[in-house]
């Protein structure tokens, strides 16, 4: 049986592949679009990295410490399509995917490696993923042990295929106060609004949301699943970036 995040990703390839799924405001005047194939492209070659070089599956926790950002959308959606379990409560987990490996491993996990290697104890492995929108590669030293994710990701499929089966019931998200299963990503998680779990009314057919990144990567997270659900498109906005008239009217968001 399919879990969700696969018959979404197959959706988002096939229906108006072309047009705007995902775009995204950053600093400094940075404006990322990515199609509804681009989008699945880069979930695909994560998902690739996951299962070819971590050896993550179904049931497999993955932590990420990346902020509201096009990139943690991508982390969520290839673990998604895994099986696996996204940890957004700071705890324990079997891997680790962070904007900040230097810090990494601080919440429940331990600051350091006993063993001296540098990577964060707790985890079996930790990959690095850099925010700039251009970057081919961690901007600086890692620590030993620790993959980066710009420099690795390319060079994975543009398409996936599991090894091994998902099913619905296993552990897909677990939040501070709440955790979801894969059957529930889209008919409980998933809001259509940047506010998640606050009860909002569902985004119309094809409707083109603002999502601010302020709200946290939950909120991010819901809302998107919840417009793409509906063959909707999600504008993402840094809390730098400020929402202008003309920002609304340009990229035609229906929804706020």
């Amino acid at each position: 049986m399919s879990i969700p995040a696969m018959n979404l990703m197959a959706a988002l390839r096939s229906d108006h592949a072309t047009s705007p799924r995902l775009t995204w405001y950053g600093p400094d005047s940075e404006r990322i679009e990515l199609s509804g194939r681009v989008l699945d492209n880069w979930v695909a070659k994560t998902a690739n990295l996951l299962q070819d070089e971590l050896d993550a599956g179904p049931g497999i926790s993955l932590r990420l410490d990346i902020p509201a950002h096009w990139k943690s959308v991508v982390w969520a959606l290839a673990a998604w399509q895994l099986g696996m379990e996204v940890v957004l409560d700071g705890g324990t987990a079997d891997l680790l995917a962070t904007s900040s490996p230097e810090g990494a491993g601080s919440e429940g996990a331990g600051s350091g490696d006993a063993s001296g290697s540098g990577r964060p104890e707790g985890f079996d492995a930790v990959v690095a993923v850099p925010l700039a929108a251009l970057a081919m590669r961690w901007p600086g030293t890692l620590p030993p042990g620790v993959l980066d994710y710009a420099a690795e990701v390319r060079s994975h499929g543009d398409v996936f295929l599991p090894y091994a089966e998902a099913t619905p019931e296993l552990a897909a998200l677990r939040l501070p106060a709440q955790g979801y299963s894969h059957a529930e990503l889209l008919t409980e998680f998933a809001v259509a609004g940047p506010a998640a779990g606050q009860g909002e009314a569902i985004a119309g057919e094809g409707e083109r949301i603002l999502v601010r990144a302020g709200d946290g990567l939950d909120a991010a997270l819901a809302a998107s699943l919840g417009c793409w659900n509906r063959n909707g498109s999600v504008v993402l906005v840094h809390p730098d970036v400020e929402v202008t008239e003309h920002l609304l009217k340009n990229e035609r968001v229906s929804g706020v």
